[in-house]
């Protein structure tokens, strides 16, 4: 129910954002508004001050929204509401309502990414963990312990903002990325990443053949928290359970635990706990989870997940965190510059897909986009905001491509019609759109299709 409630939230303010851009814009350029619509359906609640004037509706379905304006191509207009019909203003005003839309979604990703740049996001140092030979880190001689400065000159404050930045120039074509490092004495130093065109086809290859892990120091066998749906709350496991042994093998550390469980999967294991100074014995199983090979052409292999985490006493939590914000005014050309980055990356992943450079499990559809609400609104207020951002950045993007249906193919239209000097005929824009929607409901599909992969996956 969380997860739904913060999806609901997600969605409401994103369509609200971008139908008011189309709304705002269309109430300036002199345009009747008769409905302004969020969601679908049914009709939850509904304003209306007076007969003539825009009708605001709250509907069942919250996956979208509308802005209803008068137009004598969706019905019988009125004599005195001609002049402030849609299709009777200029290309220049038509226009700037249908790209409206899209461009207060990016405005809103502008707005938030200056709320959380001003906020400050707290997150683990990026420092790196153990580092297996044949990745990509050993190659660069990256060693366990160093901690990022900088990715390509952009200061690397948080271990997820080192892997977005990371990930964006690799997206970008960067085949070679500088890192900047501080290895435990303090010393700073130089290292490039070299990348082949292979590996940023599919994100977990890539992330499984970079072989960056964070750094974690040895931490008591004390459980935390049992996910809900996983190993460990079957077998009975609780919080503040101390790991006593595994099949017989005393369990010195949590790291030495979860290698443990990796290398199970699917296999019964015997572990003794001590709970409330009382040992027991549970009878687990961890799930078997597939994980893609690095190497290219290797099967996939599996790895056991038991669905628990590890208890951090609050003193090693402080020394591995780190908090990053900036002023209200050092902010402002930072927000700006996170959206255009986002959005760039945006179009170039989509490029890739369509060029079939990358994989189309980059794609994601409403499941994982709930989930993602859920979990970032789990972890925190800031990570919400960044969040919804994010998704904000995407729908600006998506809803300006030039397919038919979306604004930007209005946008294409619009652009034929000022070469042409007429618009197209209404068959040919039916046409066109009917392509439109058979593109849409594909993407749709093929996101539904990855959804479910990721939920048994």
């Amino acid at each position: 129910m969380s997860t739904l409630f913060y999806f609901i939230i997600t969605i409401g303010v994103l369509v609200s954002f971008h139908e008011f851009g189309h709304f705002w814009v269309a109430r300036k350029a002199g345009v009747k508004v008769l409905r302004f619509s969020v969601g679908f359906g049914k009709v939850l609640w509904s304003y209306q001050k007076a007969p003539e004037t825009t009708e605001y509706v709250l509907s069942a379905i919250p996956l979208g929204g509308y802005v209803k304006m008068v137009d004598e191509r969706e019905g019988e207009v009125k004599s005195e509401d001609l002049p402030y019909a849609f299709n009777r203003q200029g290309l220049a005003a038509r226009s700037a309502i249908v790209a409206a839309g899209p461009i207060f979604n990016l405005i809103l990703a502008v707005a938030l990414f200056w709320v959380v740049l001003v906020a400050g996001e707290e997150g683990s140092k990026p420092i790196l963990g153990k580092i297996e030979s044949g990745t990509i880190a050993a190659e660069a001689g990256l060693l366990e312990g160093d901690e990022f400065i900088s990715v390509n000159d952009k200061p690397a404050p948080t271990w997820t903002e080192a892997l977005n930045v990371f990930i964006s120039a690799a997206l970008d074509g960067d085949r070679e990325i500088k890192l900047v490092v501080k290895d435990r004495q303090g010393r700073e130093d130089v290292r490039w990443i070299k990348l082949l065109d292979a590996d940023v086809v599919d994100p977990e290859k890539l992330y499984k053949r970079l072989g960056f892990t964070p750094w974690m120091p040895k931490l008591q066998p004390i459980v935390d928290k049992v996910l809900p749906d996983g190993a460990a709350l079957a077998a009975g496991m609780k919080p503040r359970d101390l790991l006593i042994s595994a099949d017989g093998a005393p369990i010195d550390d949590w790291q030495q635990w979860v290698e443990y469980v990796k290398s199970h999967p699917g296999q019964r294991v015997a572990v003794e706990i001590e709970r409330d100074g009382v040992r027991q014995t549970l009878s687990i199983t961890p799930k078997v989870v597939p994980v893609p090979s690095a190497t290219k052409g290797e099967a996939p292999k599996a790895e056991g997940k038991i669905g628990a985490s590890v208890f951090i006493p609050e003193e090693i939590r402080n020394s591995l965190t780190a908090k990053y914000s900036l002023g209200p005014l050092e902010a402002v050309p930072a927000a700006f510059i996170k959206t255009y980055d986002y959005s760039l990356s945006t179009l170039k992943m989509m490029s890739k897909m369509v060029l079939g450079q990358a994989s189309i499990k980059n794609l994601s559809g409403p499941i994982s986009i709930a989930q993602y609400a859920g979990e970032s609104a789990e972890i925190g207020f800031v990570h919400f905001l960044k969040f919804i951002a994010l998704v904000s950045v995407s729908l600006g993007v998506l809803n300006l491509l030039p397919i038919p249906v979306l604004d930007g193919g209005h946008l294409l239209f619009f652009g034929i019609e000022a070469v042409k000097g007429r618009p197209l005929s209404e068959r040919s824009q039916l046409f066109f759109q009917q392509i439109g929607i058979a593109i849409l409901v594909t993407l749709m599909a093929l996101g539904m299709v990855m959804d479910i992969q990721r939920l048994f996956q």
